[in-house]
């Protein structure tokens, strides 16, 4: 059993947390941005809810034609997306749970990165991966994706209260990027989501990027229904409009039940093995007098 549960973890660490980033338990007492008793580390604790919305995410944000063109044309994402899924976990467990100077070096590492993200889209409009309102789209979407697979898949019972405390912090990191007029509250974010609809389009691309996710690749042929089923529940967790958007059929109650069950089953294992993932370590560190 041991030897399972360490195989099981490896592969949870190999996505979540990169193998050469700093040490998650040094120095003694630092609280990061946010702290062990943030909403951020609550939510962002939970491995199979963190994929599901990012999956989501993934998809939210490729709605948008300039979004959707940064990432079309300046990164390896449609020969690598586990890589991308990989290096946005990794940005967020490390802007979440490391020490203060490892999350501001992070945060200075992508801005540098958007920088030289910039182009021409399809429909004639040009796009910078630095344009604050871009950014706010981006965040949104993730964040948004985050907090409804917790909800839906980790725990429904989070306060509003909790929910708006969450936004609220992680607002901080959107705006250390350059994001500007990000939402902070659960009230805030549906409207500005109701706001951006008339934005949003499906093109071939759109509906490439949803065909490269029914078709993920997984690390080893044994993880692949694991895989499939965390990115069907990253389809599911799409708000209807954005199905409708992606002509994704709305599932009906039967079936969200189903997938909800299946996908509380297959986290049983996980949740079981991850001992050492960002937040324990995190929280060794802060128990340990500075």
């Amino acid at each position: 059993m041991e030897f399972l549960r360490t195989r099981i973890e490896a592969s949870v660490l190999d996505i979540s947390r990169p193998t050469a980033g700093p040490d998650l338990l040094q120095p003694p007492g630092d609280p990061g941005l946010f702290g062990p008793d943030s909403a951020c580390w609550q939510v962002h604790g939970d491995f199979t809810s963190m994929l599901i919305g990012g999956v989501s995410a993934l998809l939210l944000q490729m709605l948008h034609p300039l979004a959707l063109s940064g990432v079309w044309d300046h990164s390896t994402f449609q020969q690598d997306m586990l890589g991308r899924l990989r290096r946005t976990a990794q940005f967020i467990a490390g802007t979440t749970y490391g020490n203060l100077q490892h999350a501001e070096q992070l945060i200075a590492r992508v801005r540098r990165i958007h920088e030289g993200v910039h182009g021409i889209a399809p429909d004639g409009r040009e796009y910078a991966a630095s344009d604050p309102d871009l950014l706010t789209w981006v965040h949104v979407a993730e964040v948004s994706s985050f907090l409804n697979a917790y909800l839906r898949h980790k725990n429904p019972a989070l306060s509003l209260q909790r929910q708006d405390q969450y936004l609220d912090e992680i607002a901080v990191i959107a705006e250390k990027l350059g994001a500007v007029d990000v939402p902070r509250s659960r009230i805030a974010l549906d409207a500005y989501l109701l706001r951006m609809q008339p934005q949003l389009i499906c093109d071939h691309r759109t509906q490439a990027t949803l065909e490269m996710v029914l078709h993920a690749p997984a690390p080893n042929p044994v993880a692949l229904p694991w895989v499939r089923l965390m990115m069907h529940a990253g389809i599911e967790l799409l708000p209807d409009w954005a199905k409708h958007k992606l002509d994704v059929t709305v599932s009906g109650v039967v079936q969200r039940t189903l997938l909800r069950y299946a996908v509380a089953t297959a986290a049983v294992p996980v949740r079981w093995a991850v001992r050492n993932g960002s937040v324990h370590l995190a929280r060794r560190r802060m128990a340990t007098p500075a």
